[in-house]
């Protein structure tokens, strides 16, 4: 978006005193954020009233401009309601495409749990995985959900994993989980081979929301005999289903990434 715009300037305003949040700093003034972006004084101070007008910002005093909080509260608020409701929806469509079971998962502490499911009935799949918690380092959706965590974060998270096989290809460790996570990164999206039980093969990709965090993972789950001879077109559905969910949680991808 060009920031000659009043809403592109509003929007660079917002991200510079975002930016200072990050860093620890409460907010800023307008000559601070000024120098941050280069801009003159008069331009930032009347795109901070605009951001405040709006609810982006509140002012604290007389000089200093902070987030609002409570705007990106609700924010989170509707985004978790958003996954339920058009999660559904991509879930169906997935499903309706591959003709397998499809999930969508979130990650609690060093595991996985199921928040949403459609298992077509010719999919030969048996009972309900909602609820279910499963070890994020062989579960069907634990590499995508830690799709964009750096290597410290997934050991950390992984730091009291026992690492007990499920299946024949079950990682034996953290540096393991992290090479097969890097293999996903290239393809583009995850397969887990026969590392939840035998004869399981899934295919998955991370849904990001509006702060272009991953707050899920899209899977497909089945047999590999079944799943495994179709993967490319599985996967092709996979990640479409996976952008039109992330664009309704409101992720925009950057041009660099629209653009490959």
């Amino acid at each position: 978006m060009p920031t000659t715009s009043s809403m592109g300037r509003g929007i660079m305003a917002v991200l510079a005193v975002g930016a200072r949040a990050a860093k620890g700093f409460p907010g800023g003034t307008v000559a601070g954020i000024a120098a941050d972006l280069g801009k003159d004084r008069s331009q930032v101070s009347r795109s901070l009233r605009g951001a405040q007008q709006e609810g982006f910002l509140e002012r604290r005093d007389q000089r200093s401009y902070a987030l609002d909080w409570s705007l990106f509260t609700d924010a989170q608020l509707l985004t978790e309601q958003r996954l339920q409701t058009d999660g559904a929806i991509a879930l169906e469509g997935l499903a309706r495409e591959t003709d397998e079971g499809c999930f969508l998962g979130v990650l609690h502490g060093d595991s996985t749990v199921t928040i949403g499911e459609n298992v077509p009935a010719s999919s030969n799949m048996v009972g309900s995985w909602l609820g279910r918690p499963y070890p994020a380092y062989c579960s069907d959706a634990g590499q995508a959900l830690l799709w964009e965590a750096s290597d410290t974060e997934v050991r950390t998270v992984l730091a009291a994993a026992d690492f007990v096989r499920h299946g024949p290809s079950t990682p034996v460790d953290a540096e393991d989980f992290l090479s097969r996570l890097r293999e996903a990164r290239a393809r583009g999206y995850a397969v887990v081979d026969e590392e939840a039980e035998p004869g399981l093969y899934s295919l998955a990709v991370p849904i990001r929301d509006f702060k272009g965090e991953v707050v899920a993972a899209l899977q497909i789950v089945g047999s590999k005999t079944r799943l495994e001879p179709r993967r490319e077109a599985c996967a092709a559905a996979l990640i479409s289903w996976g952008k039109w969910l992330e664009s309704a949680l409101g992720h925009v991808m950057p041009e660099r990434a629209e653009a490959q």
